[in-house]
């Protein structure tokens, strides 16, 4: 199948952008200043993403709220109309994280529920099934991802920076959700990002997108794509589905027990990671630090006093420290500050057990 492009896919071209398939779509991985670069912009001043790749469901109509209580991990009672709330989906058999999610619910009522890439069939799906369970007949579920482009702007300056295009999305606060028109264009713009750094995402009309990407880029945001997107998320220690998140891999394992809310009530997959709670997982994910700068790599072996006990999911040289960092699923225990050996290319070296994230 032909890989599905961004609204934004001709300026990323204009750009020199070196184009790659990601998630069943062809996004830009780098710019020609190169994925370090980008990565420092992030960290040290403001850059924008194009992440229209990322899906939207639009959940709307009486019981909408409900019918995501019952798919979902988190607790919507939580927050409020006009935020943002990180959530699992969770396979109904074993519990793994079908998916991880940002929900965005707006001021009308309405939820925006933003799967990963490639997952947006299987959560829409799955919504469709809690909705038919729960009788919820006047639910609407709607894939509007083809309608938008959403641009992602992080870093430091970046509120400072966007501020001179639209002062009231740059003034969005940490995981509100605000209607904003910017250029007398309506948009919704959320403090929420995947760097750790602070920022806003701005999901704007496919139509209009070129115009506002065009707009921040001259406003002093630099363009950055898929390359340094990664390698921001492992410092700040997120999980990217498909290598910390997915088929075999519960939140408890993945160390975000957080997101689960066992006080709401039954929610897709709760019976299934009861059980892992009771027994505890047989594996938790940690962050492992090299001494040197090679990037550690997805598969490389993880032992222990020469035996396997682990296998990393996530390795890159990170730049802010200057050394090699990985993120990887360790059975039996894995104190702070313990010793490991990572195996993988036919070397052998120690690596050292850190808290996440690695930067803050």
């Amino acid at each position: 199948m032909t890989d599905r492009r961004s609204p934004l896919d001709a300026a990323h071209r204009a750009a020199s952008a070196r184009m790659v398939p990601f998630g069943g779509w062809e996004m830009p991985l780098s710019y020609p200043q190169g994925t370090l670069a980008e990565h420092h912009a992030c960290r040290h001043a403001a850059v924008v993403f194009d992440v229209s790749h990322l899906g939207t469901v639009r959940v709307e109509g009486p019981g909408a709220v409900e019918v995501c209580q019952r798919a979902f991990t988190n607790d919507l009672a939580r927050i409020a109309p006009g935020r943002a709330q990180y959530t699992h989906l969770l396979d109904p058999v074993d519990a793994s994280v079908t998916d991880d999610i940002i929900v965005w619910w707006r001021a009308d009522g309405s939820l925006d529920v933003m799967p990963n890439a490639s997952n947006t069939d299987g959560v829409t799906s799955a919504l469709g099934e809690e909705a038919a369970a729960a009788g919820e007949d006047g639910i609407k579920i709607t894939d509007v991802t083809a309608s938008r482009a959403v641009l992602a702007i992080q870093g430091p300056q970046a509120r400072q920076l966007l501020a001179s295009v639209s002062p009231a999305a740059a003034a969005v606060e940490r995981f509100a959700v605000v209607d904003v028109e910017i250029a007398g264009v309506p948009c919704v713009v959320a403090g929420t990002g995947y760097t750790g750094e602070d920022g806003v995402e701005i999901a704007v009309p496919a139509g209009d997108a070129v115009a506002l990407w065009e707009a921040i880029v001259n406003a002093g945001i630099t363009p950055a794509g898929l390359g340094a997107r990664d390698t921001l998320r492992l410092e700040a220690g997120l999980p990217l589905h498909g290598h910390e998140l997915g088929a075999g891999i519960t939140p408890l394992q993945a160390g975000l027990g957080w997101v689960v809310r066992w006080d709401k009530g039954p929610f897709r997959g709760r019976d299934a990671l009861e059980i892992e709670r009771e027994v505890g997982p047989a594996r938790r994910l940690v962050g492992l630090r090299a001494a040197d700068r090679r990037p550690p790599r997805q598969g490389d072996a993880v032992l222990r006093d020469g035996e396997p006990v682990g296998e990393v999911t996530s390795g890159n040289f990170s730049p802010e420290l200057g050394c090699g960092i990985a993120l990887a699923f360790v059975g039996g225990g894995a104190e702070e500050g313990s010793a490991l050996v990572l195996s993988g290319r036919g070397a052998e070296r120690s690596v050292e057990v850190v808290a996440l994230p690695f930067v803050r």
